[in-house]
């Protein structure tokens, strides 16, 4: 390679190189977006905001969201979700007002590798019934019932009973039974039978299932289906 050859390589490199001040941004963005179409359609990092689910999630703990999970098929008995709750849990006119373009940008950013906390109108607990499900509290042992059979919750909070509120519902259709792993602690579907909802969560407003902690270390686990959701949802599987 000729010395010509090699002052016309490095100027055809300077000429597609930017400027800094117009490179980063645009590394930024590029960053921004990938984490965004990641988020969206594969893994979201969830940051644990409440006690609701201790002491499977407790308060801080990042868990990994399969946001693709409720493409490919309903939510099962037994599955930890994380929902938007507007509508069900919370009136839409409490949903947060909408942040500017930058400040969106970075707040999406930030949760989505959980270092910033959910809005408020989001909840993560555990599905107890769906579509079609009777849910009733409680038999003469203090267990819940679905469909007629107790079921066994070795991951409640200890102490907690199963549920401190009578309660007897029919699921409907496209709609889903939620509470929480720490009872005592958890507003929950119960919390919202009053309300226009009746307490239950439309299928389409699941975001995705949270399938392990992975932050802080001492917490790593995979939150594996309860042997009791695993009995029911083999014998009568969710309708999609």
């Amino acid at each position: 390679m000729t010395s010509q050859d090699v002052a016309t390589r490095d100027a055809d490199k300077e000429s597609r190189s930017l400027p800094l001040w117009l490179e980063l941004p645009l590394v930024i963005i590029v960053a921004v977006l990938l984490a965004f179409l990641v988020k969206t359609f594969l893994v979201q990092i969830f940051y644990i905001p409440s006690g609701s689910m201790e002491n499977t999630l407790l308060v801080g703990d990042r868990v990994a969201v399969n946001r693709l999970a409720y493409r490919l098929g309903p939510p099962q008995r037994g599955d930890v979700i994380v929902f938007d709750g507007v509508d069900s849990f919370v009136p839409a006119s409490q949903a947060p007002p909408s942040e500017g373009p930058v400040a969106s940008l970075f707040t999406e950013l930030g949760r989505t590798v959980g270092i910033v906390p959910p809005p408020d109108t989001v909840f993560v607990k555990r599905v107890i019934g769906v579509g079609g499900d009777t849910v009733e509290c409680c038999d003469r042992k203090g267990r819940i019932s679905v469909n007629g059979i107790p079921i066994e919750e070795p991951y409640l909070y200890p102490g907690n009973e199963p549920s401190d509120t009578q309660f007897s519902v029919e699921v409907p259709p496209g709609k889903l039974w939620v509470m929480g792993d720490h009872r005592a602690a958890s507003a929950d579907s119960r919390a919202h039978m009053g309300d226009p909802g009746g307490g239950f969560v439309p299928v389409d407003r699941a975001l995705g299932r949270a399938f392990a902690v992975i932050w802080p270390q001492s917490q790593w686990q995979s939150l594996s289906e309860p042997e009791w959701a695993r009995e029911l949802n083999a014998q009568d599987p969710p309708a999609g």
